[in-house]
């Protein structure tokens, strides 16, 4: 049973009887003296897909569900469905593209590094990597010299996902970047 400051996003936790996904916590440290730190956290059901939102005390104790999580490949889509491989005992899962409406961005055909959450034998959500390596697509051509300054310029990636680059970078080159903040992290 985790503690609420002990919650991390992407954790899954029981409340009335429904699994609920740690989609966003927001940390309120009070200034006045004996005052309890607040976490104001941001659920989705994993059946309805509802928000939720509470706010917990730092020792108020959350229910966590009995969840798999499985290394998986993603494959391909089929319609609004998503297709993923078990990579150690090679099964197949689908999950609705809404489950994972965050991710999609991010999937590449034939990419691995990706965590299933497995309830029940049902994929219910997928954790990619913090950081992954593309290719720039579009940008506007690289200024020599800049690489002192810590301007950016707008960039398109190799994923369609849009991104702020130091000014020094050009189309074609690859970089890391945060999935979660979707922050260029250096070149790669």
């Amino acid at each position: 049973m985790p503690k609420a400051c002990d919650l991390k996003k992407g954790n899954v936790v029981e409340i009335n009887n429904e699994a609920y996904m740690v989609k966003h916590i927001d940390v309120r440290s009070p200034s006045a003296r004996g005052a309890v730190t607040l976490y104001k956290i941001r659920f989705n059901s994993i059946k309805t897909k509802q928000k939720y939102e509470e706010t917990y005390k730092g020792n108020d104790m959350l229910n966590e569900v009995a969840l798999l999580r499985r290394p998986v490949q993603y494959l391909y889509p089929d319609g609004a469905l998503h297709v993923f491989m078990d990579s150690q005992e090679y099964s197949q899962y689908m999950i609705e593209g809404d489950a994972i409406e965050e991710e999609l961005a991010w999937l590449t055909d034939g990419m691995e590094g990706i965590v299933a959450l497995i309830i029940d034998e049902n994929m219910v959500s997928i954790e990619i990597p913090a950081a992954l390596v593309f290719e720039i697509e579009k940008t506007a051509p690289g200024i020599k010299g800049a690489s002192a300054s810590a301007r950016t310029k707008p960039a398109t990636l190799s994923n369609g996902v849009e991104i702020q680059i130091p000014e020094y970078l050009e189309a074609g080159e690859r970089v890391k970047v945060n999935t979660e903040t979707k922050k260029f992290m250096s070149k790669a």
